[in-house]
């Protein structure tokens, strides 16, 4: 009752502002991208957008939330945040098979937040904030400590207004480890402003999402300007949530796709405190390889990681859009498997090399696949210090040759403090392979510093390949114009090319591990001795012996009895 209260209050003060030509402070927009991918899996991705026209960093206190959820503009304000980047994901997004996605995130959690300058003291300000994120989205953020944690010098760059350099307020963070389920899913769909009752977050089922193969719920919180000249700022809240539905497993092998088989229900409206609402259905390879039904009219077009993409667009906010039945049911009927995928341009892979358990090596691969251009990749590995990394054995080889990086920035690691990091610029020649190799060895922890499955290994965070890659069409640089949320969020100044962030794979690394199962068995001999000898010795000591006749016979118990009534002595 009290949301429907609060959504009914939001509408009218909609409605009041647009009847007295003011500006709106709010506006929240949702949007649901399906495209079908060539593996026979489909690849769905969920944006939701709150901007509020509102200053946190003025010091002004803000009492009146209304679309902007109250927890994260209070976290804002108090930890003096200027941006917040955050993302929980289950599973590895295969580049190979279904391209880039819209919004990269590696497995796990990762955390990344820009401080403003006022902040005196970052790392305990970041520690408090990790401890305030993990009771709001119930995950495991409060294990981020300073052994997880690094100060990146060129990789994460502010996404919105503001050219901050001073990477001392930047910190970032992984945990590869972590599992995520449904009570991480529960408060963010609570951060929605209609929740999970209207619009688009219908359709967030929690047991069809994770049974999926690819899971990536992620909230990112920036300031950005409200016209061209940047007079007015804003704060923007992007929600997104990316799924890949298996081919195998959700749809029984047949390629054919539905809302209602994908999701478990169909739409019935948009949210009503939404000014757009929109399902964009990339039809590019349409129809030669599919169709899509019910059909619409509308069509848009936008360059989308270098690639002009041509989209089917339903509008929820137009009641035409569901029909006479009220409901909304898209399907979408493969006709023909053939058909080639356009190949990334750029990927990256990773894995541990070496036998034994005292030294290894890390193998990091890039590859550059345009035919004949060139462009440099800024590389982040963030490597635990229980891995400690022989730096002078680092090499970086492409096409057989090696391969000089022009940029290095190496911060050693502290046992117990905090890990390695290891940032490089690297140019990748076009149609080539680059592999930095570099050695480490492994260290012997304490044995209350081993997790409760040592023998399962321990995780490596995944490692950040960052570049602008060469576009075969003119990529739109204008970002007052009203695009598609998903073609909008990665800000660049050139139309050649793009920005694209690849993830590798964590690492699974095994480390020298006792045997945990000896104290285990010194306890259960110590206690077999001490019940047996020291038992035995102190029955000896303690008890005392008497001699006990042996019992007579019945023949003689009866005679005895009878003796005795007589006064005779017993035999």
């Amino acid at each position: 009752a009290c949301s429907n209260i609060r959504g009914v209050f939001l509408v009218f003060f909609f409605l009041e502002r647009k009847l007295w030509n003011l500006p709106l402070l709010y506006d929240f927009q949702e949007e649901l991208v399906i495209r079908p991918l060539h593996s026979g899996d489909i690849y769905a991705s969920f944006q939701f957008r709150t901007v509020w026209e509102t200053d946190f960093t003025r010091g002004n206190k803000v009492s009146h939330y209304r679309l902007f959820p109250k927890s994260l503009g209070q976290v804002i304000s108090k930890f003096s945040v200027r941006e917040l980047h955050i993302s929980f994901t289950q599973g590895y997004w295969r580049t190979m098979q279904w391209g880039q996605p819209f919004q990269p995130a590696p497995p796990g959690a990762e955390l990344w937040v820009w401080f403003q300058d006022s902040v005196t003291d970052v790392d305990s300000t970041w520690k408090e904030l990790t401890n305030v994120l993990s009771g709001i989205f119930c995950a495991s953020l409060n294990f981020i400590d300073s052994t997880n944690t690094v100060q990146p010098s060129a990789s994460f760059k502010p996404l919105g207004i503001g050219n901050v350099t001073d990477h001392r307020f930047l910190r970032y963070a992984t945990l590869p480890r972590e599992i995520v389920c449904t009570e991480n899913l529960t408060p963010w769909k609570k951060l929605l402003p209609c929740g999970s009752k209207a619009g688009l977050a219908v359709l967030l089922k929690s047991e069809k999402l994770f049974h999926s193969s690819f899971h990536s719920q992620a909230v990112h919180i920036r300031p950005m300007c409200q016209d061209w000249e940047c007079k007015t700022t804003s704060w923007e809240l992007r929600q997104t949530l990316n799924v890949v539905f298996d081919l195998h497993t959700s749809a029984q092998g047949k390629r054919e796709w539905s809302l209602f088989k994908m999701f478990s229900r169909t739409l019935t409206e948009a949210c009503p405190l939404a000014s757009s609402s929109k399902i964009y259905i990339d039809i590019t390879d349409n129809p030669e390889q599919f169709e899509v039904s019910p059909a619409t009219p509308l069509l848009s077009q936008a360059s989308v990681l270098g690639d002009r993409r041509t989209f089917s667009v339903y509008d929820l906010t137009q009641q035409i859009t569901f029909g006479t039945v009220r409901s909304l049911n898209l399907l979408i009927r493969w006709k023909s498997s053939e058909g080639d995928m356009l190949r990334p341009l750029l990927h990256g892979e990773r894995y541990v090399a070496g036998y034994g358990l005292q030294t290894g090596e890390i193998h990091t691969l890039m590859y550059n696949y345009h035919p004949y251009r060139s462009f440099p990749v800024l590389l982040l590995d963030s490597v635990p210090w229980y891995l400690r990394l022989y730096i002078h054995t680092l090499t970086v080889t492409s096409k057989g040759k090696d391969n000089k990086p022009s940029y290095i920035h190496y911060q050693p690691s502290k046992d117990r403090v905090r890990p390695h990091l290891l940032e490089m610029l690297v140019q990748l020649p076009p149609n080539s392979v680059t592999e930095v190799t570099v050695q480490f060895e492994r260290a012997l922890l304490k044995w209350t510093e081993y997790t409760p499955d040592p023998n399962h290994g321990f995780y490596v965070g995944s490692s950040v390949i960052s570049s602008l890659v060469p576009s075969i069409v003119a990529m739109d640089t204008n970002s007052t114009r009203e695009r598609p949320l998903f073609s909008s969020f990665f800000p660049c100044k050139e139309e050649s090319s793009y920005f694209v962030r690849v993830y590798t794979e964590p690492l699974l690394v095994n480390l020298p591990t006792p045997d945990f199962s000896m104290p285990y068995n010194v306890i259960c001999l110590t206690c077999t001795v001490v019940a047996v000898g020291y038992g035995s010795l102190y029955n000896l000591l303690t008890r005392s012996f008497q001699i006990e006749e042996p019992n007579p016979g019945l023949a003689k118990r009866i005679a005895n009895v009878i003796r005795k009534m007589r006064g005779v002595p017993p035999l």
